[in-house]
């Protein structure tokens, strides 16, 4: 058990947040942007 608080502590958790919120970000622009080509692909063949 640690008595003084450590920085690096929250470093970790503040990148961990941003490297996975950039990455949840980027995987849901990924699914909009295929069901966008997907919906416009059947209209055009419409």
């Amino acid at each position: 058990m640690r008595e003084a608080l450590d920085q690096w502590d929250f470093v970790v958790a503040a990148y961990a947040t941003g490297i996975i919120g950039t990455l949840a970000l980027a995987g849901w622009s990924w699914l909009a942007m295929c069901r966008a080509e997907a919906r416009r692909d059947r209209i055009k063949r419409r």
